[in-house]
């Protein structure tokens, strides 16, 4: 009975959590939007207006009709100065800023006028800048938001417009309606990318594939080199096909076996991360920081593998599934490489905090994206990497340590 019934029971669970996980984050991301960062620059000086001329702000009307407007259980909404702007969406601190032209009010007035007297104008311009860099997911919820958002405020600013030139006109001349249709929508939203990506990046999609090889060539490692290694030392049986050849089971404690996996790996970490920068030059993948990128990528690889086979030696064949769940089952949808995790529901911005594929990502996005900087996530990224090979060298360490030193020896097959 425990034939069947085990694997069964274990493949619904895991079935069970992989829906939860990968299904349960798609869903709906807008209903599980939260603290989702969006700047708004303004830059506008104001004017004079009306009859009798009175001095009006537009801009800083705009700016509190947002702030009280904007859901701030859903978006973060930070009234920021350009410069600071800029330099938090060059650090992928921010997902697209809304900037209000520093002409905004006047070219308002400007376009009140021109209902009544000829001439060419313009009218006035909010630009909402998206952040390639950090996601095409998240930039498309940047567009959504603004649109809603802005879309409010160009009706009611055009409504008082509408109302002012009316008033302005008197009963007895009436609006043109083209000049009445261009006054009820007076502001001209304009979408632009700041720095764009580079063609090659995969709309933003590149960082995160070249995480998950990172992080499957870690994980597949482990259990390619646990295998292989127990087999050459005789511990397992290595199949050919039909054909099973025996080894003679080597003489060797479970530490030292471990120490020799980990060696095997550590050296096939540094192939893995010369083979992923020269497949991502044959592609012609856009690599500003290819001495950057080899190096984490193979500390990734290291940390990866070295805590896959250090679970393997503390818990056995269980340590696959364990190995399965954190690696990959949690990993893909914290990792925030589709879909942003202001977009995910609370639980999986718990797990982002510290599963391995997040960690791997955003330093990966930060040194083909972001210029290698530190503080766009690079730096975290190494320090929980780091943080994760220090937690499987010490269980591995202290797992094999104990089972060798109470006589919990592995037991190889029959040889003959």
């Amino acid at each position: 009975m425990r034939i069947w019934l085990f694997p069964t029971v274990v493949l619904s669970l895991l079935s069970a959590l992989m829906a939860t996980m990968y299904l349960g984050y798609v869903a709906d991301p807008e209903k599980n939007l939260h603290d989702f960062p969006i700047a708004l620059v303004d830059l506008d000086v104001g004017d004079t207006l009306g009859s009798p001329p009175r001095w009006r702000d537009i801009g800083g009307e705009i700016t509190e009709a947002l702030r009280a407007g904007v859901p701030a259980d859903k978006i973060d909404l930070r009234v920021l100065g350009l410069a600071e702007a800029e330099r938090q969406l060059r650090r992928g601190e921010l997902y697209g800023a809304i900037v209000i032209a520093s002409d905004f009010t006047k070219q308002l007035g400007n376009l009140g006028i021109g209902a009544v007297v000829p001439g060419e104008l313009e009218r006035p311009t909010i630009t909402v800048r998206t952040n390639p860099r950090t996601g095409a997911f998240a930039s498309a919820i940047v567009t959504r938001v603004s649109d809603r958002a802005l879309a409010q405020v160009n009706a009611r600013i055009g409504e008082q417009l509408h109302e002012t030139v009316t008033a302005a006109l008197g009963p007895d001349h009436a609006l043109p309606g083209a000049a009445a249709v261009a006054l009820r929508s007076p502001v001209e939203v304009v979408v632009t990318e700041f720095h764009p990506l580079p063609d090659g990046s995969g709309a933003g999609l590149g960082a995160f594939f070249y995480a998950l090889v990172l992080l499957l060539a870690g994980t597949v490692g482990a259990m390619v080199v646990h295998t292989m290694v127990d087999g050459a030392l005789g511990f397992v049986p290595t199949e050919y096909g039909p054909w099973s050849p025996r080894v003679r089971t080597a003489r060797i404690s479970r530490w030292r076996t471990l120490l020799v996996k980990w060696g095997v790996l550590g050296v096939a970490a540094h192939l893995v991360g010369a083979v992923l920068l020269v497949v991502a030059h044959l592609l012609e993948i856009p690599v500003a920081q290819p001495l950057a990128l080899y190096l984490y990528s193979t500390f990734a690889v290291i940390a990866v593998g070295v805590t896959g086979l250090s679970v393997l030696a503390a818990f056995g064949s269980a340590g696959l599934l364990i190995n399965l769940i954190v690696f990959v089952i949690l990993g893909l949808p914290s990792s925030a490489g589709s879909i942003p995790i202001e977009a995910t529901p609370r639980y999986v911005e718990i797990l982002a905090s510290f599963e391995p594929l997040h960690q791997v990502y955003t330093a990966v996005r930060a040194i083909l994206y972001f210029d290698a900087d530190l503080s766009a996530g690079l730096a975290r990224g190494c320090w929980m990497t780091l943080l994760g090979l220090a937690i499987g060298l010490v269980l591995g360490a202290v797992s094999t340590s104990v089972y060798d030193r109470v006589g919990l020896h592995r037991n190889p097959p029959a040889n003959g």
